[in-house]
């Protein structure tokens, strides 16, 4: 194979010369020095000659007469001076173009959260973000962890949180928090005088207050009774379930991060289970291979901290 085909089968990449090599070459035209133009770029007078050299071996042809009264393009410097030009304005609008994307990208940020973590924690998380991001609108859709999961697959949300027990299809996780889930009835519940725990059978046959099927925390709940009777009343948030609880509806089972004020407050006792664990893991969720990046990935680091 002839030399020139050789560089003919290279990737453009090989071939022409980088935009740093480009941007020194146009300081050389416009300053009629090396030195200054190495000045200019931020690099050493050597390094400069180097990279003049280097560019003159990869084009094939003298680019820069090097004299004691300074530097001078060759005919074939000035052409190319011309084609380097064009190159580095359509890199600036290239650039210019990127950074217009990374600004509307990071202009809004849309989190889909399931009831608790939007209740609970998600609060804290988006007001230390507006410290740092105080231009970023935010956007919070909060449903049980089946629609989180829906919200980010159809690209209708940008970072996600759930409580169930499994990944959905088609997300990466990562767990950001552990829970645990407590068994809670008003003051004047028949349980509340119990001297001995609930046994996991127990609360099995007993219809709860519970939140809607595809919730957290009603897989979480299932999963360890390994079942559940009919629910006593079914709700869509979390806050019905505890008011309904509060109202000496019946017992329930909830996020402890949720009713850390009313068992304070003596306005639910929390009922004590043996021979079932009840913890859960809290992840942050995106679509498969799309890792958070702008405000997605700052929210997520904070979860973090």
């Amino acid at each position: 194979m002839s030399e020139a085909k050789g560089r003919h089968t290279q990737s453009l990449a090989h071939r022409v010369p980088d935009l740093a090599a480009l941007e020194l070459l146009l300081a050389v035209a416009r300053l009629g020095s090396l030195g200054a133009a190495a000045r200019e770029v931020g690099i050493t007078q050597p390094a400069a000659s180097s990279r003049i050299r280097s560019m003159e071996r990869q084009l094939g042809v003298a680019l820069v007469d090097r004299s004691p009264r300074g530097s001078r393009l060759t005919d074939a410097g000035a052409l190319v001076t011309d084609w380097a030009r064009r190159v580095v304005e359509a890199a600036a609008a290239f650039d210019a173009g990127a950074r217009a994307l990374r600004d509307r990208r990071d202009s809004r940020l849309r989190v889909a959260a399931s009831m608790t973590i939007a209740e609970y924690l998600l609060p804290g998380w988006l007001l230390a973000l507006h410290a740092g991001r105080p231009d970023t609108a935010v956007s919070l859709l909060a449903g049980n962890s089946a629609k989180v999961a829906e919200l980010l697959l159809a690209g209708e949300a940008d970072l996600g949180f759930v409580e169930g027990l499994t990944v959905p299809t088609g997300l990466d996780s990562t767990v950001i928090a552990r829970d645990r889930l407590i068994v809670v009835t008003a003051p004047a519940h028949p349980w509340a005088r119990r001297r001995r725990p609930l046994t996991a059978a127990e609360l099995a046959a007993t219809p709860l207050i519970l939140r809607e099927r595809g919730s957290g925390t009603r897989q979480v709940l299932d999963a360890a009774l390994g079942g559940l009777a009919r629910p006593l009343i079914e709700l869509s948030s979390t806050t019905a379930v505890k008011a309904s609880a509060v109202s000496g509806a019946g017992p329930s089972v909830l996020s402890e991060l949720a009713v850390g004020e009313e068992l304070g407050m003596r306005r639910l006792v929390s009922i004590p289970v043996e021979g079932v664990s009840l913890r859960r893991d809290l992840r942050a969720v995106w679509p498969t291979g799309h890792r958070p990046t702008g405000p997605a990935r700052e929210l997520l680091s904070l979860t973090r901290g």
